[in-house]
């Protein structure tokens, strides 16, 4: 199994105690609420929907039956994944961890270091279930089909309502947007809990766009005359809905749907989070050291038909 690659350690006998790591996107979907999610799905579970025609009809004297309730089932099915990482206490003496580990041939896993592996994997794993909640393709090791893949191809029957995609920039994002926003049923419209999910290029481009650089008669100083300083990270909207940035979302790409109807399945919640670290040298005498995760994860679109996708 791969051990660490050390980059030019530049270890000099001291350490400052702090690592620093690559940014990396977080599970912001599920973080921010922004799906359904649901916990404690060992299996599979399935989700029920159903829907009336006319059942409104004129008045008589008698029961006269009208209207058919068609109910229909989604499944939702987790899949199991696993983060299997091994290092070797040996490779760190030439690093910043050397004092850290104990002057005995039977060194520690240094704690500071313990705790940055820690954290840096269970990022690292939120990041992917971020990517892959928009993204994934089961057909690669290590991804569920995210709605991206559910809502072009992996539903079959599926009526996704699509909107005719192109390139977005600050000079055309209204009119793209508006291209989703026109396409909301009109059931769907006005529901609280009614979003467009946005990637990140189209959400700088509609910011852009409200500080005066769009088309459409804006004005050169956009929103109350502030140009590009009017945005501080607040909430946006669009024709009375509220945008939300899905930050693993590929470029180009916009969704709208309510939350109610986009769902996250999985096990135990916490075991996205949960990461061990096994230390072998009591178990085989090896100076080994093992990172171990294990979680599951799917996600499912309820009624297709309510869904709006730019792609």
């Amino acid at each position: 199994m791969p051990n660490p690659t050390l980059t030019t350690p530049t270890y000099a006998g001291s350490f400052s105690g702090k690592y620093i790591s690559a940014a990396l996107l977080s599970a912001s979907t599920l973080d921010a609420g922004l799906i359904t999610i649901m916990p404690n799905v060992k299996y599979k579970t399935v989700l029920q929907t159903g829907s009336y025609n006319d059942i409104v009809a004129d008045s008589t004297c008698n029961f006269e039956a009208a209207g058919t309730l068609t109910l229909a089932e989604k499944i939702i099915e987790p899949l199991e994944y696993q983060v299997n990482v091994q290092l070797c206490k040996k490779d760190l003496h030439a690093s910043w961890e050397a004092e850290q580990m104990g002057f005995s041939a039977f060194d520690n896993l240094a704690p500071s270091f313990e705790e940055y592996v820690i954290g840096y994997t269970a990022a690292k794993v939120a990041a992917k279930i971020e990517s892959n909640i928009w993204e994934g393709t089961v057909a690669t090791g290590g991804e569920f089909d995210g709605f991206s893949a559910l809502a072009t191809a992996q539903l079959p029957g599926a009526n996704i309502i699509a909107a005719v995609a192109g390139g977005v920039d600050s000079s055309n994002v209204l009119a793209e947007m508006g291209k989703v926003a026109d396409l909301v049923p009109t059931t769907v419209y006005g529901q609280e809990d009614l979003f467009i999910y946005v990637s990140s290029n189209v959400a700088r481009a509609y910011v852009r766009a409200l500080g005066g650089f769009g088309a459409n008669g804006l004005g050169a100083a956009g929103v109350e005359n502030q140009g590009t300083t009017w945005y501080t990270n607040g909430a946006l909207s669009f024709d009375g809905i509220p945008v939300v940035v899905a930050k693993g979302l590929g470029n180009n790409k916009m969704f709208a749907a309510q939350k109610s109807n986009l769902f996250f399945g999985t096990g135990l919640l916490n075991d996205t989070n949960e990461v061990k670290v096994i230390d072998m040298a009591e178990l085989d005498g090896s100076r080994n050291v093992r990172v171990i995760m294990r979680f599951t994860a799917a996600v499912q679109i309820g009624i297709a038909s309510d869904v709006i996708a730019y792609a």
